[in-house]
């Protein structure tokens, strides 16, 4: 009887783990490089621009359309996912290094859970997809090998 009482505590433990780690917050983001002479106050103006365009219902139903969002976050409808999302968004100030040392950024991301992680990637790399179709924003060259 002792030895099924412990498998049973060991069991529990050993999912109750399983599921901590499962359901830890997950932010996914992406930064873009913003020019370094622009001042603060032009920079917090284009972020929340870019906040207001990103999360505008209508787009975020369009991004729930094309990668079938409401079937991978198990919502309803797309209407019901462009709400999520719109809560999930964030588009923030930040740096990041690099070889010509730090540099400003503005971060794009969603926030999620650890076993969000694949759907909030790609949800992020529509949005920097769109966010890079703007004008005046200059998107990486690739290079030709």
């Amino acid at each position: 009887m002792g030895v099924v009482m412990v498998m049973l505590a060991l069991g529990g433990g050993v999912f109750g783990y399983w599921s901590y780690k499962r359901n830890r917050p997950h932010p996914v983001w992406v930064p873009l490089p913003i020019n370094r002479e622009i001042p603060d106050e032009q920079r917090r103006e284009i972020g929340a621009g870019l906040k207001a365009k990103l999360g505008e219902p209508e787009f975020l139903i369009q991004v729930s359309k094309e990668l079938g969002l409401a079937k991978k976050m198990r919502l309803a409808s797309d209407s019901e996912v462009a709400e999520e999302l719109g809560r999930r968004l964030f588009v923030e100030l930040g740096e990041t290094a690099s070889p010509m040392g730090r540099v400003p950024t503005i971060n794009i991301g969603v926030t999620g859970k650890n076993w969000e992680k694949e759907v909030s990637g790609e949800i992020v790399m529509r949005l920097v997809e769109e966010v890079r179709k703007t004008p005046g924003s200059n998107p990486p060259r690739r290079q030709e090998r």
